[in-house]
């Protein structure tokens, strides 16, 4: 039993560390492609993947849509359209202050599900769940504004970046929730369509705004220089991290997993340290804010889960829980 927790908090903070890393290494490889074609070279490679270990695990049958494409498409597109695309277009055009935003903001999605749960389907939530989502919007602001909030809306070319970057967010908790809507199908076959259905979107999209000259097809030398960036973020925070996530989740609980989740900022802070982009007080001020109010909310929905014994996520409904059941990719 023990060596099986070891094991789950293992793969759980893999898949984390992963996630936090992808924003330093998705910067490094924008200096030389646009993050367009970086995302969908990455999300064709993800996608066959995906589907052999779909089709390996479950067989041709896990392929049918039993009359829910459409909903897939919508969640996929979600997701492997809308967050993949715009959030790293987002982090490209802040060049490297990007980096902590798309990672702060990642952090964010627990407690911004909550939001959603709470103005969109009048979910009751807690009053210390409400403080703690005022907390770690603060540490986003902080880490968002490097402190100068005036600063901040003077400079356009800072807001547009930042409001691709939330839009994106939004999208992967839209694209999470509606995981509920296919309860009878495992993690691996949701996320192995939505995948598939949500990157063709992507391509189209990419290969329109070629076509209207808006972007242009990397070179093969190109790709080449950016190949070991590819490798990276298709296999860890790719496959790796949504393989192991789902089996960690599993042996752990999702209320236990969600506290890796503090790891991914934590990661992107300490490689931006090492690549030597330059951190300011604000961007640890602020990450420390935002770690905090997860880790006070996850210990009060502890408190919750032992007075009530629901054995879930009390101070959540069942949408919420999805978010920690189905992570990205």
């Amino acid at each position: 039993m023990r060596n099986n927790i070891l094991l789950g908090a293992v793969l759980c903070f893999i898949a984390a560390a992963s996630w936090g890393a992808m924003f330093p290494v998705a910067h490094a490889a924008f200096k030389h492609i646009d993050p367009f074609y970086f995302t969908v070279i990455r999300y064709l490679s993800v996608t066959v993947i995906l589907v052999a270990i779909l089709l390996w695990k479950e067989g041709k049958k896990a392929f049918r849509f039993e009359g829910k494409g459409f909903k897939l498409w919508f969640f996929g597109t979600m997701a492997f359209t809308v967050y993949n695309l715009l959030i790293f277009w987002g982090e490209d055009l802040l060049g490297e202050p990007g980096v902590m935003v798309a990672s702060i903001m990642e952090a964010l999605m627990p407690m911004i599900s909550v939001v959603i749960g709470l103005v969109i389907f009048k979910n009751r939530t807690h009053l210390f769940t409400l403080l703690c989502v005022i907390v770690s919007f603060i540490g986003a602001i902080l880490v968002i504004t490097k402190g100068d909030i005036k600063a901040f809306l003077g400079a356009t070319n800072h807001i547009l970046p930042s409001i691709l970057i939330f839009i994106a967010v939004i999208g992967w908790v839209i694209y999470t929730m509606g995981g509920s809507e296919f309860s009878g199908w495992s993690a691996l076959r949701y996320s192995t369509l939505s995948c598939l259905l949500g990157t063709i979107t992507a391509v189209a999209i990419v290969i329109g705004a070629t076509l209207f000259g808006d972007l242009s097809v990397p070179s093969s030398a190109v790709v080449k220089t950016v190949s070991p960036h590819l490798l990276f973020m298709i296999i860890f925070p790719g496959v790796i991290a949504l393989v192991g996530w789902n089996i960690g989740v599993s042996i752990l609980s999702p209320l236990n997993a969600l506290l890796f989740i503090n790891f991914v900022p934590i990661t992107t802070l300490l490689i931006s340290i090492i690549q030597g982009t330059h951190v300011t007080k604000f961007d640890i001020i602020g990450t420390v804010f935002i770690i905090v109010s997860l880790l006070a909310n996850n210990l009060f929905a502890r408190v919750l889960e032992r007075d009530k014994g629901t054995g879930s996520l009390a101070h959540l409904d069942k949408r919420d829980e999805e978010l920690f059941l189905h992570p990205k990719v």
